[in-house]
């Protein structure tokens, strides 16, 4: 077999319907026969889809059942009919869904930026949802710099004739945020990023209307105590995972959300902006502390702990 063969085989797609209609796409990684663990529940960033943890599936997956989602209008998941629906309450909402269609009690919550705000927001919503939880380079207070830059590139919708040309334009705009990659590293970005569109041209998989709600979205958590959801996440375990040279999140931000309350661990990835891959040495160790060490002690501790 061969090794994308193999990979294929890895997971299943599957499917779950928002409540207005929507098809959306998860990857469903089963993990072992008869296996009883917490699932992982992966949420991506704002143009990236379930694609970006499939290095971190493969590995949880040896232990536990590994969901890795497409928020609507990314990946394999169908665009919005109203652009204005692109937000993370409804991100959230479409997730409370998924609970219940895919057979969800639980899971521990790996959000990577835009998808560690819809993690709080469920934190709200649904905190019994929530087992544990990681959040990649993002918090509370999200950093304007780091807004800026994402506002210059997020819904232009360029394609190229090849990947090289793709991986090429990706190193351009990104070469400060990951300075060691090598050129394998920009094609299997481009990969995880873009699709090979009908018309022969390579493009970025997401719905380009996403950046109309951008500049709303910005405003609108401008105004909105996120803490509130933070701290509904007390007396799980959290772990923050922050780029070295994250403009997101800050480090005077991420020493806040230490402080917050107990619980709370903090990580730098080394020589990473915004945001970690997640199959950086470091942040795959604090991961697997967070499932191995610390997780099984919340439960055993917990309210709702399993016999």
């Amino acid at each position: 077999m061969t090794g994308e063969k193999a990979a294929a085989k890895a997971w299943r797609d599957s499917f779950w319907r928002s409540e207005d209609g929507l098809e959306l796409h998860y990857r469903d990684y089963a993990g072992p026969e008869g296996g009883t663990a917490i699932p992982a529940l992966c949420i991506p960033g704002l143009s990236r889809n379930a694609r970006d943890f499939h290095d971190l599936a493969l590995h949880l997956a040896h232990d536990r059942r590994v969901i890795a989602v497409d928020l609507r209008g990314r990946g394999d998941s169908e665009y919005a009919k109203v652009a204005s629906t692109y937000t993370p309450l409804q991100y959230a909402q479409d997730l409370q869904r998924l609970f219940v269609l895919a057979g969800l009690e639980r899971a521990v919550f790996i959000g990577s930026s835009l998808g560690g705000m819809v993690t709080m927001i469920m934190a709200l919503l649904e905190p019994q949802r929530i087992a544990a939880v990681v959040l990649n380079d993002i918090g509370p207070v999200i950093g304007q710099a780091g807004l800026e830059r994402i506002a210059d590139y997020v819904g232009q919708g360029r394609s190229y004739p090849t990947w090289m040309h793709a991986a090429r334009a990706l190193q351009e705009t990104h070469q400060d945020t990951y300075p060691d990659w090598k050129l394998e590293d920009w094609l299997a970005e481009a990969k995880r990023a873009m699709e090979l569109g009908n018309n022969g041209r390579i493009t970025f998989d997401y719905d380009m209307r996403v950046a109309e709600t951008f500049q709303q979205g910005l405003a609108d958590a401008a105004e909105t105590d996120i803490w509130t959801g933070f701290d509904a996440l007390k007396g799980k375990p959290v772990l923050v995972l922050r780029g070295e040279h994250s403009d997101i999140l800050t480090g005077a931000t991420a020493r806040d959300m230490v402080s917050r309350f107990d619980g709370v661990e903090l990580v730098t990835v080394p020589r990473v902006g915004h945001l970690p891959i997640l199959s950086e040495p470091v942040a795959v160790e604090a991961i697997d502390r967070l499932f191995d060490e610390r997780l099984p002690l919340a439960i055993k501790a917990g309210p709702d702990a399993e016999g």
